[in-house]
């Protein structure tokens, strides 16, 4: 992987490096990006990866290169705004009454509830007031005790409502402009994949000029640029902009901002969430029109933000606020054919509705973005899908070559695994259950899971399709058994991970965020089951409108070409939880039996897998848990 690094930055093509758990893959590419002569940005989908390389892996290999290099190689991070603390929010920040911000996007408070809030967010930033005194950085990761995210919005600025260093009068102060700072002089730059695509929509004026980037974790890439161009419409978020800005604006476009807002809420009132396949329903773009006459009048009332003006980060708030929410207007009023629209309704009881648009496919986003002026290494545990890195190429952006190592412009290298799969785990699809057909957790597929645990004696991660399914098995576990059953949602993600971890007869029941980043080695995890393949759900807007957009293309490719290759990327994170150092063994059991006999798809998701020896014989499975469970 050094060596392949090293060629790609002096040939200048880009490379794809496939790197299962254990193989070192963060020192393999920081290692070669030492030796290249300009600034190198790493950019991370988890703040765990982020935090390794900075707090573990670069303080040593530094320490270690200094002899050799001559000279000790700096090192940065960098993260979004409102990560940092903000000056002039802070000297603003009210400690004794909440602010129209205070339950931005937060159900009602309770009569009474309004005393005993305000009181925690002033103790709060009382303390944050304190910590301001010391810090050097600002980063609120470095703030311990740490504060909710209510009051963090009080003392951080998001990039949109900044005015610029130049206009605050707090701007030689500024935490966040220090760090761009230090990154523009450091040799490695550590940041996210969030910050990454806002500067690639940006136009590249966040992330300092570099001449090689690594995208680890890279199969979250395209996930993260399309949140990032993703935008929404809420009667909640035009009420608010209107209140924001009413002092600077005339009672007349304050009332019709007021006035636009209601007539969302009564345009999303009857219409059912999902996409609008038809364009906006009438209703619908009457009200998007008035939001954005209302906020355009809004800003032209506002004016320029200039450096004399008595409040310039309050003006520069209320203008981007009314510039964001017009902006996300006119595109849907556009109804570009790149772009695809939906009703979102919250299901956990605060009533929320939104109006969302986001783009059809980021690979034009990151062909034109990602490569240009720079080269790139991509590299994650999960790159070959079927055994091929084509799939994934074309979802960065890349074309797909006549071979998975000879494409236009960029090679691909799959480094292997330290991990013996085959004499390590066992791969068992319980072929004889019944195709799973109803949300929840089939009475079959729960016996059979009662028995895969039974016969190991808990130590079990279970991975389900949905919140229902999880409930179901840990119902049937705790009615069933005496082992201890963690459930998600029952405490936070952290705690639940670190008791499974202690308690080595319990299991740990979760959905989607379960799937990957938890790293459970050794003999308190030794069985994985999936209940079904994680196919997007037919109601997810995105992979329904990608499928629709790929059968108009090619009749009948829609699903392989869109959810087959989600459902492969998830199914190998969720494999991946088991094998996570060279003396873990266990069993993955899928409890979905077309992994077995759906020909068309259950060949191709297979080979995305890790080689474990494989069977789908039930009695085989058992007796290597009862080993186990022996041992």
């Amino acid at each position: 992987m050094v060596e392949a690094i090293d060629k790609a930055v002096k040939s200048k093509e880009h490379l794809l490096v496939q790197a299962g758990t254990g193989t070192g893959k963060s020192l393999g590419y920081l290692t070669p990006a030492l030796l290249v002569d300009g600034p190198v940005v790493v950019s991370t989908a988890t703040l765990a990866l982020q935090n390794q390389l900075v707090e573990h892996d670069l303080p040593r290999l530094v320490e270690a290169v200094q002899p050799v290099l001559g000279r000790r190689p700096s090192f940065a991070v960098l993260k979004g705004r409102h990560h940092y603390l903000c000056v002039a929010k802070l000297e603003h920040a009210d400690e004794e009454t909440p602010t129209d911000t205070l339950f931005d996007d937060a159900p009602a408070p309770r009569a009474g509830q309004w005393l005993g809030e305000a009181g925690k967010l002033g103790k709060q930033i009382q303390r944050v007031r304190a910590w301001a005194e010391k810090t050097e950085t600002g980063d609120r990761d470095e703030l311990d005790p740490g504060v909710d995210d209510t009051a963090w919005k009080q003392v951080s600025m998001p990039a949109r409502d900044c005015v610029g260093a130049a206009r605050c009068p707090y701007g030689a102060e500024c935490f966040a402009e220090a760090s761009r700072v230090r990154a523009r002089e450091a040799d490695i730059v550590v940041t996210n994949h969030s910050l990454l695509a806002v500067d690639m929509i940006a136009e590249h004026q966040i992330v300092p000029p570099h001449k090689l980037l690594v995208v680890d974790e890279a199969h979250e890439l395209a996930d993260r640029v399309s949140s990032a161009a993703q935008a929404e419409l809420t009667a909640e978020a035009v009420e608010r902009a209107g209140r924001r800005s009413r002092t600077l604006i005339s009672p007349a476009t304050a009332e019709a901002l007021a006035a636009a807002a209601d007539a969302l809420t009564v345009g999303l009132a009857d219409i059912p969430a999902g996409r609008l396949t038809d364009g906006l329903p009438e209703s619908l773009r009457l009200a998007v029109s008035q939001i954005e006459s209302a906020t355009r009048a809004g800003l032209t009332g506002i004016g320029e933000v200039k450096s004399d003006d008595p409040d310039p980060v309050t003006k520069q708030q209320a203008k981007a606020v009314l510039d964001d929410i017009s902006t996300t207007a006119q595109r849907l009023l556009e109804e570009d054919a790149s772009d695809v629209a939906w009703v979102e309704k919250s299901d956990m009881g605060s009533g929320r509705r939104a109006l969302v648009v986001a783009p059809l496919s980021v690979a034009g986003t990151l062909a034109q973005s990602l490569y240009a002026d720079r080269t790139v290494v991509v590299t994650s545990a999960t790159l070959t899908l079927g055994g091929r890195f084509d799939t994934v190429a074309r979802s960065l952006g890349l074309p797909a070559g006549t071979t998975d190592s000879e494409g236009d412009g960029w090679t691909s290298l799959d480094v292997g695994s330290p991990f013996d799969y085959p004499k390590q785990g066992i791969l068992y699809v319980a072929a004889h259950l019944p195709r799973p057909a109803m949300s929840g957790l089939p009475e079959a597929a729960g016996e059979e899971l009662l028995k895969l645990v039974q016969a190991l004696g808990g130590r079990t991660l279970g991975l389900f399709s949905s919140r229902k399914a999880a409930s179901q098995a840990a119902e049937l576990l705790r009615a069933r058994t005496d082992l201890p059953i963690l459930l998600q949602g029952d405490e936070t993600l952290p705690i639940l991970v670190r008791k499974f971890r202690e308690q080595k007869e319990s299991c740990l029941f979760g959905v989607m965020s379960l799937w990957q980043g938890v790293d459970v080695p050794g003999d308190s995890c030794q069985l994985v089951v999936i209940d079904r393949l994680p196919f997007p759900r037919p109601d997810e807007p995105l992979a329904a409108a990608r499928s629709a957009a790929a059968d108009a293309s090619r009749p009948g490719s829609g699903f392989s070409s869109v959810s087959v290759p989600i459902a492969a990327v998830r199914l190998a994170q969720g494999v991946g939880r088991l094998i996570r150092s060279t003396g873990d063994k266990g069993v993955v059991a899928i409890l979905d039996s077309r992994l077995e006999t759906a020909r068309s798809y259950g060949t191709f998701l297979r080979r995305s897998l890790p080689p474990f020896w494989y069977t789908t014989k039930t009695e085989v499975a058992i007796g290597a848990l009862n080993r186990l469970a022996k041992g």
